[in-house]
């Protein structure tokens, strides 16, 4: 007889259940260790009986899934072993395997509970692949049995829960007043059956429930084939307990059907005209209200949730257009929050966003929706504004309260908040785009240095989603296919002229586009996390060719980098750079870390740390753009800072009587005060040039002295200079 289908024989040696207990009957000893050799050699077990009556004695010691029987046996075949299991109710599957191939023989099997017949000689594959489904069957059927086992326990339970009557029982007489209760009115609501009884029921209804408990008792529609059934909320014992919910059916009767009584519970003379029940439904309510809110709130903030916001957005759309009105809509990603989730771990970041949520809670106005959008992003929702300046003081009023650090436990963290704004109907006309056009200048925000707002405007229309991603994809294969170029800027002594360092820029020589520039494409790096993988190529370019800069005579030359934020704030940002110094064997005392201020004050207890460390092995601290942020003098006192970087912005106000020009004195005053070097950045006249020297401005850099320019025209320029100095020398 043929097991199985050929799909089913391709599986026979995948047992599905290879602890399961097997027995191989058969009185041929040379058979029976054959048989059990195959079944080991596919993963099964099995015990081994020499003939029916040995079967017989090991099937009342021992639970088996399955029976493989031979049915011609000289002490006792296999139909009496199949009438033995019979009448012991032994469950285990059979499978006959027998040179009997009579038709008589199988059927006779079949009709006493064989679930398959195999003929020998058989086919290794075809017995395993039958044992293999027998298996299958059998592991059924007691799920079947558990199944079945459960549901009759189940019913048990629902019959006694039932007769056990867990709902309040009452009838009222003809006035209304409780003329019978059980004593489940003493367990849910705290009266006894003595209190209630001759009360109207009006007296245990709350107030507000009244009314519609007086309608459907008094409905002359109610009859005994059509109850009424409301949901009403009773009192309970005492104002501390809240009211309860309850599903209440009731219908009329004839109170002397009953044969009633007077004992407890009970009033004399009743005369019932409606019976009813009360279920407790509070858990139900509290349920279905606590599904609801799940529905439309974020459980960790209790804000609500992407849904919830969109609804509102919809309608305060509708409102706005239809009163001319103004809104705005805020896309908010919170700053560092990775880094505290990554070094504190999932339940400090979960507190954290608790507090975040809490802070800008408080500067919202009534009417505003904030929501959490997922992650840690938000969103906000400020209906029925009357221009762009009502925006910015709730944008600047959310900076401004998440700059205070956070306890969480002993660890004192930073946040900050980066805001995108879209103001309808300007910047998006629905939903969608107004969400959209707030996440894309978020993400400007983002790309500037984190920690400030945007307004959404057209010249950002590029950074559409169709454009970001097919961005997104070009830099991929960018970093795979070496597309990124890295130049250097010189920076140049102010007093000689000499090169005495270089910055890295990374310029990327797209395919089609040409050369771009770091501000085409560095935004998208950080959004898409991909600044991680573009900055180790980057430093590590740098220190390769630089690194041959110095062995060929440069020993003095500095090599400046600038780190992303999102570098300098992860963890283990001081491990990572040092391990790459010393796998490209780059002198740490050649390199000067560039980072702002902003990323600074942002964590000033880690970024002190960090820096500390840094500097213990060697390397340079440069802030960058200084002037532009905190400018505080605090913090230069706290850090082992080496250098400031005047920026650019200041540089291009030194002429006669301008306010740049007085903030770069400033600088440069405090930086010698301070015993700290100076690079003036932007440098691009001469007339800058002879102000910063006379300042006294250690060095500079900019278009006066070039563009930045790829490795072999800087190691040029370093031949010549080496060649000048040799020459100045000699003479």
């Amino acid at each position: 007889m043929k097991a199985m289908n050929g799909d089913s024989a391709k599986q026979a040696s995948r047992p599905i259940e290879s602890n399961a207990n097997i027995l191989v009957v058969d009185d041929e000893p040379r058979l029976l260790q054959s048989l059990i050799t195959l079944l080991s050699e596919r993963g099964f077990y099995a015990d081994a009986a020499l003939g029916g009556k040995a079967a017989c004695q090991l099937l009342t010691q021992r639970d088996y899934d399955l029976v493989l029987l031979d049915l011609r046996m000289a002490d006792m075949d296999g139909h009496q072993v199949m009438d033995f299991m019979n009448r012991r109710d032994i469950r285990a599957a059979t499978v006959v395997v027998s040179g009997e191939s009579s038709f008589s023989s199988v059927s006779r099997a079949l009709r006493r509970g064989a679930y398959d017949y195999i003929k020998k000689p058989f086919d290794a594959d075809e017995l395993i692949a039958t044992v293999t489904n027998a298996l299958s069957k059998r592991q059924l059927e007691r799920s079947h049995d558990d199944v079945q086992h459960r549901l009759r326990k189940s019913e048990e339970l629902h019959r006694y829960i039932v007769n056990s009557s867990p709902d309040i029982v009452f009838m009222l007489d003809s006035d209304g007043r409780f003329c019978f209760l059980n004593s489940k009115v003493e367990a849910l609501l705290g009266y006894s059956c003595g209190e209630l009884l001759g009360r109207h029921f009006r007296h245990l209804v709350d107030d507000q429930d009244v009314a519609k408990a007086m309608y459907t008792f008094q409905d002359p529609n109610i009859n005994a084939t059509n109850p009424r059934t409301i949901e009403l909320r009773l009192k309970t014992r005492g104002s501390r307990k809240a009211n309860r919910h309850f599903e209440i059916t009731a219908f009329p009767m004839d109170g002397n059907a009953l044969g009633m009584k007077a004992t407890d519970g009970v009033a004399d003379n009743v005369d019932a005209q409606i019976y009813g029940t009360a279920r407790d439904i509070t858990e139900r309510k509290e349920a279905e209200a606590f599904i609801n809110f799940q529905a439309y709130h974020d459980l960790l903030t209790r804000l609500p949730n992407r849904a919830l916001f969109k609804d509102r957005l919809n309608l305060a759309i509708t409102h706005a257009r239809r009163n001319s009105q103004k809104l705005a809509v805020m896309f908010l990603d919170l700053d560092r929050f990775k880094v505290v989730n990554d070094t504190l771990g999932h339940a400090m970041g979960d507190r954290l966003l608790q507090a975040v949520s809490q802070r800008l809670e408080s500067c919202l106005r009534r009417g505003d929706t904030l929501s959490r959008f997922g992650g840690d992003e938000f969103t906000l929702l400020l209906p029925a504004i009357s221009s762009h300046e009502d925006a910015r003081k709730i944008a600047r009023k959310l900076i401004s309260v998440l700059k205070a650090p956070f306890q969480l436990g002993e660890h004192e963290v930073f946040v900050g908040v980066s805001i995108g704004i879209a103001v309808f109907p300007d910047a998006g006309q629905s939903m969608d785009q107004l969400i959209q056009n707030a996440d894309i200048a978020m993400y400007h925000v983002k790309g500037r240095g984190k920690d400030g707002y945007q307004f959404f405007n057209d010249a950002m229309s590029i950074n559409n989603t169709t454009h970001r991603l097919g961005l997104e994809r070009d830099l991929r294969r960018a970093l795979e296919q070496n597309e990124m170029r890295v130049f250097y800027q010189p920076q140049v002594s102010a007093i000689d002229g000499h090169i005495v360092g270089v910055e890295a820029l990374v310029r990327w020589q797209h395919p089609e586009r040409g050369l771009l520039y770091p501000r085409d494409f560095l935004p998208l790096a950080e959004e898409t996390k991909l600044i991680g993988d573009l900055s180790q190529l980057v430093l590590g370019t740098a220190c390769r060719e630089v690194r041959d800069w110095l062995s060929d005579g440069n020993q003095k030359v500095r090599l400046a980098v600038n780190f992303s934020p999102s570098q300098v704030e992860h963890p283990r940002f001081v491990q990572q750079l040092l391990a790459q110094l010393d796998h490209f064997n780059f002198p740490a005392e050649n390199l000067e870390v560039e980072i702002t201020e902003n990323v600074i004050m942002n964590d000033l207890e880690q970024m002190s740390r960090k820096l500390q460390e840094l500097a213990a092995h060697g390397i340079r601290i440069a802030i960058d753009d200084f002037g532009t942020g905190y400018s505080s003098l605090s913090y230069l006192h706290r850090l082992p800072i080496h250098t400031l970087k005047v920026d650019q912005t200041f540089i291009r106000g030194i002429r006669a009587g301008e306010d740049g020009a007085c903030i770069v004195n400033a600088i440069v005053a405090m930086a010698h005060g301070l015993r700290l070097d100076i690079v003036a950045e932007g440098v691009e006249t001469a007339e800058q040039l002879q102000y910063l020297r006379e300042l006294g401005c250690q060095q500079v850099q900019g278009f006066y002295y070039g563009p930045a320019r790829p490795a072999e025209e800087i190691g040029g320029l370093l031949t010549g200079q080496r060649q000048s100095v040799r020459i100045s020398k000699a003479g």
